[in-house]
């Protein structure tokens, strides 16, 4: 009988689950599954990756949805224990509509719910409950606790309610999790028999159908092991303590032929996994560019007559009398930047780093392809003029290549907090967010952890972890394999060794530490980049909350990371707070009080022999880009006499480049003769 699993952890119900949603997907194609859903703890972190992952690999239909945390009164409400403060609830999507309401939901458990847990209430789920489908959830659902706790009037009234506001698409879950594996938790069998008992008769006395889920934490039967010392990981606890936390190892993503021998006596629950199935519509996140309006005075048309104003008034003070060279270039940038429908863009950016020098925070002269733009320029987002140095516009905007303009934007260290203020105060606190980072657990860590729950010894544990490299060398293709404990046992003879090992701990060590490898462990917040939206960005993406780590406050996270923002229409930007920056902006201040000296660092000379002489000696330690012990190295060989040679040098100092640094000095000191495959390149290149 078909079979469709609706209530799925992946791991980024983190340190909970151990699923790969690369591996869940496969897993379900290979035993012909119609469907499959994710239902992370608390959270819709996964949820690109999983439809990224299904649009790409497989025709497994993917479902959207989370287990939430229910508040058992209002969300507003933050007293009492943690495993007294809420109860499990899954929701799934239907459609986009759904989902969006999905995003509101998981956005205002964070932002309104958190305690302990981010928690929804039943005034959220009353206000965004169409087109989602609910189910009740395992044992630490508000029905299954009613049952156990012996409160059977309470049990009908919360099926009462969930029946009289989602109807036919609320579900009453069974799960059967029987085990006669050894070290599981072989409780849980006999109470989920005791729920499920009642909760049948629940659903005829209130014509509710019964849905059988599995709670899946991990892929395989195999990985049960894998996933029982993620556990002890996530309690702290010894792997040897009697006492500690179980699962009954029956958590996996079982075959339809599994899952219908369990439920043989209930094959309404399983018809109601397919009936589900049946009611989601496949549907995609993704989305063109959702551009924030920039505010216009009312003497212009739109925002493409107002960036052409301002950037020929700032051309006028940046070139003086303009030649064709200028306005050709201008002209031609500024058609682009309208065809791809990013003139507010532009606006946004000069506006804000208007505003940044107006509060004497120093901004850097560009960094990466936006300094090729001649527009940039003239609003005084770059200091660099690309005519000056024949940079080009079309690596920052083309076209042909469809894609976000990306201007990374440096701010000393103490004044990149007041322009993001200033965003937030322009655009509204609830149009502007930060972007979530996923730590992993890496070789080493992997090492480490398991280690250390399963009592190595410590000096064994920093044995097998300093085996690990740093960094394969390249093969002859150029490319350096991954460094992941798979290569490690390949490629590192000694770990191979530790794989084998006739000693259980050492061997399970590096078993499990390989299989929770890459396992998603915590999350942070990205160090520069910056969402701004159009409207409040709940109605786009689901948020989070983090920790400032400045000033302990509350601050919006995108749940989603910053290769997938994008994806989904975000204007990302990346606000850079630089060390650098603030240090010449001490010292500038620092000769003003001492010298009574006003310094324009703009105005600096670039041909300065003196300071050529010092790079030439690589005396450039903390210098931005040029204090590594092999730049210096090279700037010694090299002995640069003009700002091109530091260009050069910037440019090939670089992974790929990087080999062809000796030909280039050589050719600089005159040691190799020049060569050039067409005559018309010595003009362009000498």
């Amino acid at each position: 009988m078909p079979f469709v699993h609706l209530h799925v952890h992946t791991q980024y119900s983190i340190l909970d689950g151990a699923a790969s949603i690369k591996n869940l997907f496969k897993k379900a194609a290979q035993d012909n599954q119609i469907a499959l859903a994710i239902t992370d703890h608390g959270n819709m972190f996964g949820v690109k990756e999983f439809l990224d992952t299904a649009d790409k690999t497989s025709s497994v239909k993917p479902i959207v949805g989370s287990e939430f945390y229910v508040s058992k009164g209002s969300r507003f409400d933050k007293r009492g224990r943690e495993d007294q403060s809420s109860y499990h609830l899954v929701l799934l999507a239907k459609n986009i509509q759904g989902y969006k309401n999905l995003i509101k939901l998981s956005s205002y458990a964070f932002i309104e719910g958190t305690y302990y847990k981010p928690r929804i209430d039943r005034e959220l789920i009353e206000k965004y409950h169409e087109n989602l489908i609910c189910t009740s959830a395992c044992l630490a659902g508000e029905v299954s606790r009613a049952i156990m706790a012996g409160n059977i009037e309470d049990a009908e009234n919360t099926v009462k309610w969930y029946k009289n506001l989602f109807g036919e698409d609320y579900y009453l879950e069974l799960q059967r999790h029987q085990t006669d594996v050894e070290g599981a938790d072989k409780s849980t069998f006999e109470l989920q028999e005791r729920v499920n008992k009642v909760i049948l008769q629940l659903a005829e006395k209130f014509n509710v159908k019964v849905v059988a889920t599995n709670d899946v934490h991990f892929v395989a039967q195999e990985d049960r092991e894998a996933h029982d010392r993620l556990i002890c990981l996530t309690t702290n606890s010894d792997y040897s303590s009697p006492d500690r936390l179980r699962y009954t190892k029956q958590e996996y993503l079982k075959s339809q032929e599994e899952m219908e021998a369990i439920f043989a006596d209930v094959p309404q629950a399983l018809e109601s996994t397919v009936e589900i199935a049946n009611k989601i519509e496949r549907f995609k996140i993704d989305s063109d560019p959702i551009m924030p309006h920039f505010p216009i005075p009312d003497t212009f048309s739109d925002s493409d007559e107002y960036l052409r104003h301002l950037t020929y008034e700032g051309a006028k003070i940046r070139y003086g009398e303009l030649r064709p060279e200028h306005t050709e270039r201008i002209d031609f940038e500024l058609g682009t930047i309208k065809k791809m429908g990013y003139p507010d863009y532009f606006l946004i950016v000069q506006d804000f780093i208007a505003a940044a020098r107006d509060m004497s925070v120093w901004v850097g002269p560009g960094r990466g392809s936006a300094a090729g733009s001649v527009v940039a320029y003239c609003l005084k987002i770059t200091d660099i003029d690309p005519l000056k140095y024949d940079l080009l516009f079309e690596r920052f905007l083309n076209p042909d290549r469809i894609s976000m303009p990306d201007i990374d934007i440096d701010f000393d260290d103490d004044g990149r907090s007041k322009v993001l203020k200033y965003v937030e105060d322009k655009y509204g606190k609830d149009h502007v967010s930060h972007v979530i980072t996923f730590g992993t657990m890496a070789a080493k860590s992997a090492i480490r952890d398991i280690a250390r729950i399963q009592n190595l010894p410590l000096s064994e544990s920093d044995r097998l972890a300093k085996l690990v490299p740093n960094k394969f060398p390249a093969d002859s293709s150029g490319k350096a394999p991954e460094v992941n404990l798979e290569n490690c046992r390949r490629l590192v003879p000694e770990i191979k060794e530790a794989f084998e090992s006739a000693d259980p701990l050492v061997r399970d060590t590096m078993e499990f530490a390989g299989k929770l490898e890459g396992n998603v462990r915590n999350t942070g917040v990205h160090a520069c980049a910056i969402i701004i939206g159009r409207d409040d960005l709940r109605e786009f993406i689901p948020i989070g909350i983090a920790k400032d780590k400045d000033t302990g406050e509350d601050i919006w996270v995108s749940q989603y990371d910053g290769s997938q923002i994008e994806k989904v229409g975000m204007l990302k930007m990346d606000f850079l707070g630089l060390k650098t920056l603030s240090i010449l902006k001490e010292a500038v201040e620092n000769i003003r009080k001492s010298r009574g000296v006003v310094v324009d660092i703009n105005s600096i000379p670039i041909d300065d022999k003196e300071t050529f002489e010092l790079f030439s000696r690589g005396d450039s330690i903390a210098t931005f880009q040029f204090e590594s012990d092999g730049m210096r190295k090279w700037l010694r060989e090299l002995k640069p006499t003009r700002f091109e040679d530091l260009i050069a040098m910037n440019a090939l100092y670089r992974p790929g480049p990087m080999d062809y640094i000796p030909d280039f000095v050589d050719r600089k000191r005159g040691l190799k003769q020049i060569e050039y495959d067409l005559p018309e390149m010595k003009e362009r290149l000498e």
